[in-house]
């Protein structure tokens, strides 16, 4: 692609400015655990719920959904869309036990609820997903944008994404990370309308001015968001995304920091669910740009569908604009990943160091803190250059964490709503269900060659979740009901007592009530869903 002098100019000075923003947002931050990891506990719901989606919508996403929009149609939208219902679970039924515990990260959570044992495996997996998924992954993505845009080695790339990610996320901590999150989702969401507004008009300029005309022009099932059979069939869809989508939104110490960091217990229920009606505009704003690519563009994308979204800002906007959208890019890929890395920071000082030698003072964890970004930095890099042999980046993503979710979304799902859940039975499902998905990743790798459970046996990645998640329900309930019932004292305030109590906390007073707001979101999906079926 020939980038113009005044598009690099732009591009230059958005990447300087994020992080000067980043290293001057956290400024008067002191050297406090609560300060660097929280933001001193200082968060109001509109910035949760900014930075919430701004971790999620990365140049992952970008690229992935514009990608999968190019190769499957609307279809993968549903990973956007049911997110929504996993927001609400989050604000509803999560949050406040996070919040009124007073936690730091969701492994000391675990410890309360059941064992030290259980916390320190969390949070090695947690350190795991930071690194693989967040990370690894989103780096790849964004190496593949700079590599369209100016020719450069990926990882090359990478090396200069991660310098400059780097100096704002380790000085910072949580408040630079989430500052700037907040101000490049509105960027993104600019960036995605202006795509979407002139592919449109690519597509009247070809003389396809109505919905019937588009999708005469498509493949069968391409403009549904329900398929009745394939990997992303709606059973596969309905039983394999709460698995990945629990996990991902209410059981990740990388997402659920941010509401960790709440100045209130409403500002920690409102963020999320201000997150949920924000994620209705991916499906509209970066899955269908890729739909039209592929009857604008198929020439130029051929059989690499991550190019989509590059050959779109190519092809179809104009100059300064296309700066303006390669920084906004890049800087959403230094969001989620500076997430990521104050997520692991945390896990490692808080939850491995500060368990371990509970003596070692904040100052030091602090440090230790930044000393395991650098770290967590580079192997993530190093994995990073693995991204090209997922067939898609969002394909990629979503088979790691279909992998690594299920028994984590079986504890904390099984422990916050059933109280007779024993300290062993996390225990041993966590080390359990984390041994049998490495075995499972490794079975279905694709750079191996062979994929055994995808290919050979016939189970997509989300059934693969489904029924590594049942095991995992299934060899915690026998466990439990094996040992010894744990004290009332020791789940006291740390459960619902049945699944119904959220909702039956206390008299609904406003319409700003956390609950009439989730009911008014699931509202809106439902009818988006009646509408686009």
């Amino acid at each position: 692609m020939r980038i113009e002098t005044l598009d690099l100019v732009i591009i230059v000075a958005y990447l300087v400015g994020i992080v000067a923003l980043g290293l001057y947002a956290s400024r008067k931050e002191k050297n406090t655990t609560s300060d660097y990891f929280l933001a001193g506990r200082s968060l109001r719901w509109p910035m949760i719920g900014l930075s919430l989606f701004a971790t999620n919508i990365s140049t992952v996403h970008l690229v992935g959904l514009a990608s999968s929009g190019y190769k499957d149609g609307l279809v993968f939208g549903n990973f956007e869309w049911l997110a929504a219902f996993c927001l609400i679970l989050l604000g509803i039924v999560f949050a406040p036990f996070y919040f009124r515990s007073r936690v730091t990260t969701l492994p000391e959570y675990l410890e309360r609820r059941y064992s030290p044992a259980s916390r320190m495996v969390v949070a090695v997996m947690g350190i795991f997903g930071a690194l693989f998924i967040h990370i690894g992954v989103s780096l790849y993505a964004g190496a593949t944008i700079i590599e369209r845009f100016f020719d450069l080695d990926p990882m090359l790339s990478i090396m200069v994404i991660s310098l400059a990610t780097a100096i704002y996320t380790v000085m910072g901590g949580l408040m630079a990370v989430v500052v700037t999150e907040a101000i490049q989702t509105v960027l993104l969401l600019a960036g995605a309308v202006i795509i979407t507004v002139l592919g449109v008009v690519a597509l009247s300029a070809q003389g396809i001015t109505t919905y019937a005309a588009f999708e005469q022009a498509l493949g069968p099932q391409h403009l549904s968001m329900i398929h009745a059979e394939g990997d992303y069939a709606w059973y596969a869809m309905l039983l394999g995304y709460p698995v990945l989508g629990i996990w991902y939104w209410c059981a990740d110490q990388t997402i659920v920091q941010r509401v960790l960091g709440a100045r209130t217990e409403r500002d920690a229920q409102l963020g999320p669910l201000f997150a949920g009606f924000i994620k209705v505009l991916p499906v509209l704003l970066m899955v269908f740009p890729g739909v039209m690519a592929s009857v604008l563009f198929r020439d130029l994308i051929g059989n690499e569908p991550d190019q989509t979204l590059p050959v779109m800002i190519e092809q179809l906007v104009p100059v300064g604009l296309k700066g303006l959208l390669a920084a906004g890019l890049l800087a959403a890929l230094m969001s989620t990943v500076a997430g990521a890395l104050n997520s692991a920071s945390t896990l490692v000082s808080i939850d491995l160091v500060g368990r371990i030698w509970p003596k070692t003072s904040e100052e030091q964890l602090v440090k230790i803190g930044r000393i395991t970004a650098v770290i967590v930095m580079l192997a993530a890099m190093a994995w990073s250059t693995q991204g090209k042999h997922f067939g898609g980046i969002f394909a990629g993503l979503n088979q790691m964490i279909a992998c690594l979710a299920p028994p984590i979304t079986a504890v904390f799902l099984l422990g916050i709503f059933w109280p007779r859940g024993t300290s062993q039975a996390a225990f041993y499902t966590l080390l359990g269900g984390f041994l049998l998905g490495i075995v499972v990743f490794i079975a279905d790798f694709p750079a191996f060659g062979f994929q055994l459970i995808s290919q050979q046996l016939g189970i997509p990645f989300m059934l693969q979740a489904w029924w590594l998640f049942v095991i995992c329900c299934l060899f915690f309930s026998l466990i439990t009901l094996m040992t010894a019932p744990p004290k009332p004292e020791q789940v006291d305030g740390l459960c619902w007592p049945n699944p119904l109590a959220a909702l039956r906390t206390e008299p609904v007073k406003s319409i700003r009530d956390p609950r009439i707001l989730a009911l008014l979101l699931m509202a809106l999906m439902f009818t988006l869903y009646w509408f686009f079926a």
